[in-house]
């Protein structure tokens, strides 16, 4: 299943080719490297030349940005009722995946759907895309993660959107303990979705291999799931595994756990508006009710 984010005004996915992606963001365009753009480019064109900032990687790794036209160091863009900060950051990354719309849209449908109150736990929780679309539609969200500087941009996010009122409790934790402790509490959510990293470190240095650690967290996470949860989302933009592994993943945890529902897997992706070329930007695994 491929699942596309081409509901967006105020982002665009302009072009892509050579290593690049040239993508709008407001009234601010970008360009800069990904991966999965092995194809050649047709033709730099004006706009390829002459954006507002260039990404530049470095032969020693990570990179910077090259400011071409004047842009300020954070702007607020729209999706439809949520509103972001967008920042662009000394790792190439603004703050927002925009393809991530395509599951923001998904869970505020459920949500809504659902008519009666909905706890979601959001692990690995970035800067809070999956937080404000699931506390606009209502929802008590648990915002984790363990970079306190993400943990307070998702807060500006919040307010942004206009969301104070909502009820969203934001914790700065390595993701295992803190469910560990969410189960020895008795504490139960109806929705759970994460975004775990290929690799990374929790604040005391705790290592994250998603390979080695993916399975056993979600059957962790099964001690929090609620009697009669919504939905189970897992993000990965981790190269090399397909959305079958998550399936399989989901059917051995959840699907053991909860009677009925739905399994399924794919791909998520945003049109370019140039060409209509589909670029892939990561992989997902759902359980439904």
């Amino acid at each position: 299943m491929l699942i596309l984010a081409d509901s967006w005004k105020d982002y665009e996915l302009i072009d892509m080719g050579n290593g690049e992606k040239l993508e709008r963001w407001g009234d601010i365009v970008l360009r800069r490297p990904d991966p999965q753009v092995v194809w050649p480019m047709e033709k730099e064109w004006s706009l390829w030349k002459n954006p507002h900032g260039h990404y530049h990687r470095s032969n020693r790794g990570g990179g910077s940005w090259e400011q071409k036209k004047k842009y300020p160091e954070s702007w607020t863009i729209n999706y439809k009722n949520l509103k972001f900060n967008i920042r662009p950051t000394g790792f190439k990354h603004t703050g927002l995946f925009p393809e991530q719309a395509a599951n923001w849209d998904w869970m505020i449908d459920k949500i809504k759907k659902a008519k009666r109150p909905i706890k979601v736990l959001n692990l690995f929780a970035y800067t809070g895309g999956a937080t404000v679309a699931c506390a606009s539609a209502g929802a008590e969200v648990c915002h984790v993660d363990a970079a306190k500087g993400m943990v307070n941009w998702a807060k500006d996010n919040i307010a942004l959107s206009g969301l104070q009122n909502q009820t969203v409790r934001f914790i700065v934790d390595d993701v295992v303990k803190f469910v560990e402790r969410e189960i020895r509490r008795g504490r139960k959510y109806d929705a759970i979705i994460m975004d775990p990293p290929s690799y990374g470190r929790g604040p005391k240095g705790e290592v994250w291999k998603i390979e080695d650690k993916l399975y056993d967290f979600v059957e962790l996470c099964m001690g929090v799931l609620s009697d009669d949860p919504l939905f189970f989302l897992i993000n990965s933009y981790t190269t090399g595994f397909s959305p079958i592994v998550l399936e399989n993943v989901l059917s051995t945890t959840i699907g053991k756990k909860v009677k009925g529902g739905q399994i399924y897997g794919g791909e998520v992706g945003i049109p370019a508006s140039r060409d209509g070329k589909i670029l892939p930007c990561g992989i997902f695994g759902r359980w439904e009710r």
